[in-house]
C-alpha cells in the first residue's frame, strides 16, 4: 500500500472515532443534565413525603449514578484526546509529504556558526535536515538527535541504529502511535527528565523520621479502635476519638509547608507521568529484534519477575495525584483527620523514589535514543527510495555514489549524480556560476553525515567509511565579533588546516576559498592551501572558479583529480543540466550572464 493511502486511510478511521466518541460524550452531558433535573424532583418528593431514609437512600443512589457518568465521560474525553493526538500525527506526515512544514522542531536553538559542517550543510534550522527528518517531542529526544547528527557515530553504531531503524520501518502503525502517545511532550514544552530527576534526588530530611512513619501507619486503626469502644462504652471515648481527629489534622497542617515542598518539587507531572507510562508500556510489549533496544533498559525490564518500569512509573503518576487530594479543603480534611493522608502519600512516594531514583535517569535516555531512531525511520516509511548506507572498515577512506541527491530538495527537481574516490584523494571541482558545483558538495556533505549517524541516505547506492566532516562554504563577517569576512575565511581555513593535519580520516568541503581578497591572492592562496592540503595527506573536495587551479592535476597525478559542471547554450539561453563530469570545465556563463542585463565584456 502506498503510504500515502495508508495515512489517508488511518486519518479517516481516526475521524470516525472521533465523532463517534463527541456523540458519547455529548449523550452523557445530557444525562448529567437530565439526572441533576429528574434526581432533583426525586430528593424534593422524598423530602416532601418526611421519609428520611427515601431521601438518603434516593440521595445516595442518584449521586453514585453520577459519579458513574462522570467517570464514563471523564474516560471517553480522555480516549478523545488520545484521538485528537493520533489525528494530529497523521496529518502532520501527510503534510510532510506535500512538503509542508513539519511541525515538530527545526533545531534553531543547535546552530552553531563555528561547529565543523552543521552551518555549512544546513544540518538545523529552518528547512533543514535536522527540521526534515525530526519526530521528536521530548527535550532529550531532540538533544540526541541533534548529537547524532552533529558527530560521527562509531562503525558498530551506525550498524545498530540501522538495525533498529529497519525493524521500526517495518511497522508504520506502531512508529505513529508512539508519536501520538508522546506528542502531549511537545506541547507542555518541558524537560521531564531534568525537572524529575532532580526531583528524585532533592532530600527531603523532615520526614526521615521513624517516629512520624510509624504514627502514620498506626493513626487509622487507633482511630477505628476508638470509634468501636464508643459503641460500648459510650461519651469518654467518643471524645477522645474527636480529640484524635483533630489532632491528626493540626499535625498536618503543621507539616503543610515540608509536604508542599515534597508536591511542588515534581509539579503537574502527576498525570504526564501516567502518560509516559503509557509510552513505556508500548515499548515494552513489542519484541524487540534490534540488540540497540533489546539490550534498553525497558526491554529487559519486561522479561524481568518484577513489576515492569512502566508500571512503576504508573505508580508514582497515581501517588502524586492522590497526594494533590489535599488541594480540597473538605476531601483533605476528611482524610488528613482519618488517615494521615498527606503523610501517607509523601512516605510512599520516598519509598518509590528508594527503589527507583537510579532507573528513571536512564529511562528517559532509552525513550530519547527510540524518539531519535523512530526519527530516522519515518525518513524511509515516507519515501522508499533513500537506502541504507554501507559503511566500510578500512585503512583508507571510502566513498561511493550512485544516484545521488540532495535530502532538501524535491525528488522530483533534484538532478542524481554519481561518484567515486577512486584513483584520487582529491577531487577540484570547476564551473560555471549556477551550474551545481556548491549544491553538490553540500549534497555529499549532507549525505555522508546521514550515513555516519546511522540514517538512510538519499541516493540509489551509497557506501562510505567513517570519517571526520569539516567543511568551508558560508563565510560571514561578525559585526559583534569585529570580524572582516577575509579574517573569518582566514580562521576557517586555519581550522580546517588543523584538523585535517592532526585528525585521521578527515573529510574536507571547500567551496570557492579566499573570496575576501583580489584575484591574484585568491589564487596564490588557494593554490597553496590544496597543496598544503595534499602534503598532510587530506582527502575531500574543493570547488572553485578558478581554472589555473585545474593544473595541479598536472602536479599531482594520482592524488587530485578534475571534474566539473558546465552548460549549454542552445538557442542563445544557458541550459544547466547540474550533472557531474570529469575534466576540468572549459565553459564559464559570467559573460552570457552579463549580456543579458546590457555589459557586453567582449569589446
Amino acid at each position: 500500500m502506498p503510504i500515502t493511502t495508508f495515512y489517508q486511510e488511518r486519518r479517516q478511521l481516526t475521524q470516525d472515532r472521533l465523532t463517534h466518541l463527541n456523540r458519547g460524550i455529548n449523550r452523557l452531558s445530557f444525562a448529567r443534565l437530565a439526572l441533576i433535573l429528574v434526581g432533583g424532583a426525586i430528593v424534593f418528593n422524598a423530602v416532601q413525603a418526611e421519609s428520611v431514609w427515601l431521601t438518603l437512600v434516593c440521595s445516595l443512589l442518584i449521586l453514585l449514578i453520577f459519579i458513574w457518568l462522570v467517570a464514563k465521560q471523564s474516560k471517553l474525553t480522555q480516549s478523545k484526546e488520545e484521538a485528537e493526538d493520533d489525528l494530529l500525527i497523521v496529518e502532520n506526515e501527510l503534510n510532510c509529504l506535500t512538503g509542508e512544514r513539519n511541525f515538530y522542531s527545526d533545531g534553531a536553538e543547535f546552530i552553531d556558526d563555528k561547529h565543523r559542517y552543521t552551518g555549512d550543510l544546513d544540518v538545523f534550522g529552518s528547512n533543514s535536515i535536522y527540521h526534515k527528518i525530526n519526530r521528536a517531542s521530548t527535550a532529550g529526544g531532540k538533544n540526541v538527535l541533534a548529537g547524532w547528527l552533529s558527530a560521527p557515530a562509531s562503525e558498530k553504531e551506525i550498524i545498530d541504529r540501522q538495525f533498529a531503524v529497519k525493524e521500526l520501518e517495518s511497522d508504520p502503525s506502531w512508529c505513529l502511535d508512539f508519536l501520538a502517545r508522546l506528542v502531549f511532550s511537545l506541547k507542555a514544552r518541558e524537560n521531564f527528565k531534568e525537572v524529575l530527576v532532580s526531583y528524585l534526588n532533592k532530600p527531603y530530611d523532615d520526614f526521615r523520621t521513624g517516629l512520624l512513619r510509624f504514627y502514620t501507619k498506626a493513626a487509622p486503626y487507633v482511630l477505628l479502635l476508638l470509634v468501636f469502644l464508643s459503641f460500648f462504652y459510650g461519651r469518654p471515648y467518643t471524645h477522645i476519638a474527636l480529640v484524635s481527629f483533630v489532632f491528626n489534622i493540626l499535625l498536618t497542617m503543621a507539616y503543610g509547608g515540608k509536604v508542599s515542598q515534597v508536591a511542588a518539587g515534581i509539579g503537574r507531572m502527576g498525570s504526564l507521568l501516567g502518560r509516559f507510562g503509557k509510552v513505556f508500556e508500548g515499548m515494552e510489549r513489542r519484541k524487540w529484534q534490534a540488540d540497540l533496544v533489546k539490550n534498553s533498559l525497558l526491554a529487559k525490564s519486561a522479561n524481568d519477575n518484577d513489576p515492569p518500569l512502566s508500571q512503576s512509573i504508573g505508580e508514582l503518576g497515581a501517588l502524586i495525584n492522590k497526594l494533590d487530594y489535599r488541594l480540597n479543603v473538605f476531601v483533605g480534611t476528611f482524610l488528613n483527620g482519618i488517615f494521615l493522608w498527606d503523610f501517607k502519600q509523601v512516605f510512599a512516594i520516598l519509598d518509590w523514589r528508594k527503589n527507583h531514583r537510579y532507573e528513571m535517569e536512564q529511562l528517559f535516555d532509552d525513550l530519547a535514543g527510540m524518539e531519535a531512531l523512530v526519527s530516522f525511520a519515518f525518513i524511509r516509511i515516507n519515501d522508499p527510495s533513500w537506502t541504507y548506507p554501507q559503511i566500510s572498515v578500512t585503512d583508507f577512506p571510502v566513498l561511493r555514489a550512485a544516484g545521488l541527491k540532495h535530502p532538501l530538495i524535491p525528488s522530483a527537481s533534484s538532478v542524481p549524480n554519481s561518484y567515486h574516490l577512486e584513483a584520487h584523494r582529491l577531487a577540484l571541482i570547476t564551473g560555471s556560476n549556477m551550474a551545481g558545483k556548491s549544491t553538490f558538495l553540500r549534497t555529499v556533505g549532507a549525505n555522508v553525515v546521514l550515513a555516519l549517524s546511522g540514517a538512510p541516505v538519499c541516493a540509489q547506492r551509497f557506501e562510505t567509511s567513517v570519517m571526520h566532516v569539516v567543511t568551508y562554504m558560508r563565510i560571514r563577517d561578525s559585526l559583534n565579533e569585529s570580524t572582516s569576512t577575509f579574517k573569518a575565511e582566514l580562521d576557517r581555513l586555519d581550522m580546517i588546516l588543523k584538523v585535517v593535519g592532526k585528525q585521521e580520516n578527515t573529510f574536507f568541503l571547500v567551496d570557492e576559498m579566499l573570496r575576501g581578497t583580489n584575484s591574484v591572492d585568491k589564487y596564490l592562496g588557494s593554490k597553496a592551501v590544496i597543496e598544503k592540503l595534499i602534503q598532510d595527506n587530506g582527502v575531500g573536495m574543493v570547488a572553485t572558479h578558478d581554472l589555473q587551479l585545474a593544473k595541479l592535476e598536472e602536479q599531482y597525478p594520482g592524488y587530485l583529480k578534475n571534474y566539473h559542471f558546465d552548460i549549454q547554450v542552445v538557442d542563445g539561453d544557458m541550459v544547466f543540466d547540474y550533472k557531474l563530469k570529469e575534466g576540468a570545465c572549459k565553459i564559464f556563463n559570467a559573460s552570457m550572464l552579463l549580456k543579458k542585463i546590457g555589459i557586453d565584456i567582449s569589446v
